[in-house]
């Protein structure tokens, strides 16, 4: 019995090639959360405006010479909605945790769309639980640290998100980091956490390299906040921050990973929709199609 809450949502590129949930191996999670965003609101809006750029995705992956769907896609009804109802931090990482865990104990390669990068915090919880006896380390994706012990008043504020999973243990790798405040640097420095600024990786061409072989375990769980992305690129964010990763720097630095370790899931997280405009939606969208395609060429689905 799959948990659903939330109302019922647009599925991943399209009914007509949608998968029941028996036979899906890889189940879109929407998480429409936003409780704390200190800049630019919408992110609550970002997982249907992904769900709905996704309808214009070509099936056909060029890249990988098939049509990626194949491997069967459900998309899950939408958790945590704050469109609907005010929610709290508790009550959204309650849910979010429960559902991911039983989607990984049936067998799904789950990919979470937010919504605020403080929803990590229960998926990650999820795999934690699902994982008992073996680490895993966090890939993050982003502009920000995310690394401070609090912030306006709450530890789950989303610029707190990856210090929850420092301190639950987790080893971490930060990649396009180009904004943290002192606190965070000095955590930086006081748990020599790896972390790859974006100003480096723009002159360091053996960056990726090094990144991966920073990665402490065989198990993987990547986090994607878009803003991590150069805002050319992706500009429907929440806290925009220039420079950031090209498309295929990070594509190939995805790839790798998810050829080379168990990816166990993923997230994209903080799109925050812009008006007039569907390039960042359209971006996230086949992002998304991209991490199923190569997790798919990487198991042999």
């Amino acid at each position: 019995m799959v948990v659903q809450t939330g109302v019922s949502t647009l599925p991943f590129l399209g009914p007509d090639v949608a998968a029941s949930y028996d036979k899906a191996r890889v189940v879109i999670l929407p998480i429409p959360y936003e409780a704390t965003t200190t800049y630019r609101r919408g992110c609550e809006n970002g997982p249907d405006a992904i769900l709905d750029a996704s309808q214009q995705v070509e099936y056909y992956d060029e890249e990988l010479d098939r049509e990626m769907w194949e491997v069967g896609i459900y998309t899950h009804d939408a958790i945590a909605d704050t469109r609907e109802r005010k929610v709290s931090s508790e009550d959204m990482l309650k849910s979010t945790q429960e559902t991911v865990y039983k989607l990984a104990a049936d067998g799904k390669f789950v990919i979470s769309l937010g919504g605020e990068h403080s929803i990590t915090t229960g998926i990650v919880e999820a795999y934690r639980q699902a994982n008992p006896d073996e680490s895993f380390t966090v890939v993050q994706i982003d502009a920000h640290g995310d690394l401070r012990h609090e912030y306006e008043g709450s530890i789950h504020n989303h610029a707190c998100v990856m210090r929850r999973i420092v301190d639950m243990g987790l080893p971490t790798v930060q990649v396009g980091i180009r904004s943290i405040c002192k606190e965070e640097a000095d955590l930086i420095k006081d748990k020599q956490l790896a972390v790859f600024r974006a100003r480096e990786i723009a002159v360091q061409p053996d960056w990726m390299e090094r990144a991966w072989a920073s990665i402490q375990t065989e198990k993987v769980f990547i986090t994607i906040d878009l803003d991590g992305i150069d805002p050319t690129l992706i500009p429907g964010v929440g806290t925009p921050e220039p420079g950031g990763m090209n498309w295929y720097s990070l594509l190939t630095f995805l790839r790798h990973i998810i050829d080379h370790y168990t990816v166990i899931g993923c997230d994209v997280m903080e799109l925050a929709p812009i008006a007039d405009s569907v390039v960042s939606e359209f971006t996230a969208a086949k992002l998304v199609y991209k991490l199923i395609g190569y997790q798919a060429i990487a198991n042999g689905w």
